[in-house]
């Protein structure tokens, strides 16, 4: 292209001839002719020949008309094709348009204040979650699709519980509800419809908890791209120590990636969240429930679980029922409505938690125990035992008298 932008250049002024022009470019005189012939940049076009394909073609066809999406492995083995693997992906894709219906995808117009779009993405080093362990735990991504204003935190577990509990922090932040949060098939909050306690928190709130359907990412794009964001602009060079230090760095990170000019809305996400939320509707008076609960009987052990972790519980309350709950921070537990037990909630997974107090208290209880069940079973009082001749001196038996005369009769 060069060479030719230079010929014509060239022979526009004037000053020389074809042959100077190919002997000042370097090529032939021929070349020269051809390129002042052509008013357009010369293009390579390879002519086509007969592919190797072009036999295996008509069946090819034939079974991407009964079914268009069959895999183009699937193709080849049906027709005993042996040659390039991609050179028949290759021919495959440019003639399935042919027989694939086509799944034509609208221009979405986001509303101020209407949708939120969340998703969870999980850090690609590990994390120390205490105890020794690392782990990947997930980051609950929330992005307003009108203003691209991000909020992120770091959850304990993917659970519905914890998945509840990140949504409402992030929305005690925001100081505001959407219309909507629209989430992927995420087994915590549900496959095709919300679950109960994700119902239950949409109605608390008046919001649409909505579903996408399988294979639909163009709809909740907008937070995939933010999960790569992380990736590639947070996580980069950081160190973290647990996930509070995580949340930490993340807290004070976010304002800066808020705060970035973003072209496709003409300004600032800190900027255009003003408008997102004037549109959102205020937080309710009454919290929704997020909690994690269960109701079990005080084994003898006096530990109940919650997740994956043991917690001690006060032993004066072994075979009583006492009700658990725990949220992101804290674990719980109550009896007819008093606290009886509380713990600071544990990322690691498997272990122990165990309150000092709640030992020492059982080990005076099994004292007493010990102590009340021997008393229970101290002897009575000692029974004499009397000489069995006592009782012939009452009934005046002679014993030795009766056997001489016993014996003198046996003789």
């Amino acid at each position: 292209m060069d060479d030719w932008a230079e010929i014509r250049h060239l022979f526009s002024t004037g000053k020389h001839s074809k042959r100077e022009i190919g002997r000042i470019v370097g090529v032939s005189r021929g070349t020269v002719e051809r390129a002042l012939e052509s008013d357009r940049v010369p293009k390579y076009q390879r002519t086509s020949g007969i592919s190797s394909f072009d036999a295996f073609a008509p069946r090819v066809r034939e079974l991407l008309v009964k079914t268009p999406s069959m895999p183009a492995a699937a193709l080849a083995e049906r027709v005993g094709w042996s040659g390039s693997a991609s050179l028949f992906r290759a021919k495959v894709a440019a003639i399935r348009p042919e027989y694939a219906p086509p799944d034509p995808v609208d221009r979405l117009v986001h509303e101020p204040g209407f949708q939120v779009q969340c998703d969870l993405w999980f850090p690609h080093e590990p994390v120390p979650v205490g105890v020794g362990q690392a782990d990947t735990p997930p980051v609950l991504v929330m992005t307003s699709a009108f203003s691209g204003f991000i909020q992120a935190r770091m959850l304990p577990t993917r659970t519905t519980p914890d998945l509840l509990g990140g949504m409402w922090a992030l929305l005690q932040e925001a100081q505001a509800v959407p219309s909507r949060l629209l989430w992927d098939n995420e087994s915590g909050i549900g496959r095709r419809r919300p679950t109960e306690p994700v119902a239950a928190f949409a109605g608390s709130l008046g919001l649409e908890v909505k579903l996408l359907p399988p294979r639909d990412p163009e709809s909740k794009g907008m937070v995939e791209r933010m999960n790569r964001f992380f990736r590639q602009r947070f996580m980069p060079g950081r160190d973290f120590h647990s996930p509070d230090d995580f949340n930490t760095q993340l807290n004070a990170w976010l304002p800066v990636a808020n705060h970035r000019y973003s072209r496709s809305r003409h300004g600032r996400p800190d900027e255009l969240i003003v408008l997102d939320r004037d549109r959102m509707r205020r937080l309710p008076p009454v919290s929704p429930e997020t909690m994690f609960r269960n109701t079990v009987r005080l084994p003898r052990d006096y530990y109940v679980r919650v997740f994956s972790n043991d917690y001690s519980v006060d032993p004066a309350f072994i075979g009583r029922i006492v009700d658990v709950s725990a949220d992101l921070q804290t674990v719980r537990i109550t009896h007819d409505g008093v606290l009886i037990a509380s713990h600071d909630r544990v990322w690691a997974k498997h272990l122990v938690i165990t309150d000092p107090s709640h030992v020492a208290r059982a080990a005076v209880m099994r004292q007493d125990f010990r102590t009340q069940r021997a008393h229970h079973h101290d002897p009575a009082e000692s029974v004499q035992v009397r000489d069995l001749a006592a009782y012939d001196e009452v009934f005046g038996i002679d014993l030795a008298h009766d056997t001489t005369i016993l014996a003198g009769v046996v003789s």
